[in-house]
């Protein structure tokens, strides 16, 4: 059913004060955490290669070693999908509405529906990190996980053990991050943290952990050296309002992978109908979010 004259009824009378209901939206956080590419696929598909590893010690007369394992790994596929929303208002109560400013037919929020919308989809990425999604594919286990598969190896980016965001678990976390990504050869690779992600929740954990010259917590004339090891985090903090966990915390690395695909930007469209009068308005995208590089991200998910 349209829009009629009885959702509106009191717009149809003089004597309101002001008609409420739109509110100052949150600014975009997703363009902060995803790296946006345009595409003209229906399906995606990035390929991991295998380099060449370590070099080889030679003796003297000996033979050269060689290595023809280099090749393709693993694929991650990324397929968009279709947001759309419409709505469809009466010509009288287009005609009768006598506060046509503040509640205008042809806009009564679908940019703002479908802002909100694409920040779910693009931090569910994250949210549902721990579950393996095969419509993915990639190496075979989930965004984060402890064992992230290499040749001969595993790497990890989560820890073995789900921990609360405090200085040692971050310190922790910014090591493993040099430390432990490696390539597909078993070569470190220059991996940094660049940026510390959480709820809203945990701002104000993320504010003493990052915004303190001495250590954070303690009576200590010690420096923090969270602003310094393996290169700090250039990029501090950022709070999200659509991570649904308010326990999880998350490095986002100097590594690209999380990725935000547009197949058709955001557009819209109405018209009248020729039968009703009715106006029809319709929005109507095609993206998606999802991920080709672990190394990305490093993330925790403890439950208290």
């Amino acid at each position: 059913m349209p829009v009629n004259l009885a959702a509106i009824k009191d717009l149809l009378l003089p004597g309101l004060r002001g008609v409420e209901g739109k509110y100052e939206q949150i600014p975009s956080q997703y363009d902060k955490v995803f790296t946006k590419f345009d595409s003209k696929m229906a399906l995606e598909r990035t390929a991991e290669m295998r380099y060449l590893p370590l070099a080889q010690l030679k003796t003297e007369g000996g033979q050269t070693q060689f290595d023809n394992n280099a090749g393709e790994r693993y694929v991650y596929n990324q397929e968009h999908i279709e947001i759309a929303l419409g709505y469809a208002i009466t010509r009288k109560a287009i005609d009768d509405n006598l506060y046509k400013t503040q509640f205008h037919p042809s806009n009564l929020g679908l940019r703002e529906s479908f802002h909100q919308t694409k920040e779910i989809y693009g931090f569910n990425v994250l949210n549902q990190g721990q579950t393996y999604n095969s419509a993915v594919g990639g190496d075979g286990v989930a965004l984060f996980s402890t064992a992230h598969p290499i040749d001969g190896s595993t790497y990890a980016n989560t820890p073995t053990v789900q921990v609360d965001l405090n200085e040692a678990t971050l310190l922790n976390g910014m090591v493993a991050v040099r430390t432990n990504f490696l390539d597909q050869a078993g070569l470190k690779t220059f991996a940094r943290a660049r940026k510390l992600l959480g709820p809203p929740q945990l701002e104000p954990t993320m504010i003493r952990l990052t915004k303190t010259e001495l250590r954070p917590g303690t009576s200590d004339n010690d420096v923090n050296a969270i602003l310094m090891t393996a290169g700090g985090l250039p990029e501090g903090y950022m709070v999200s309002d659509f991570l649904t966990s308010q326990f999880a915390w998350f490095l986002l690395t100097n590594i690209q992978g999380l990725n935000y695909m547009e197949r058709i930007p955001y557009e819209t469209d109405m018209q009248v109908d020729f039968v009703t009068d009715n106006l029809l308005v319709k929005a109507y995208e095609r993206y998606s979010f999802s991920y080709s590089n672990p190394r990305s991200a490093y993330g925790s998910f403890p439950t208290s």
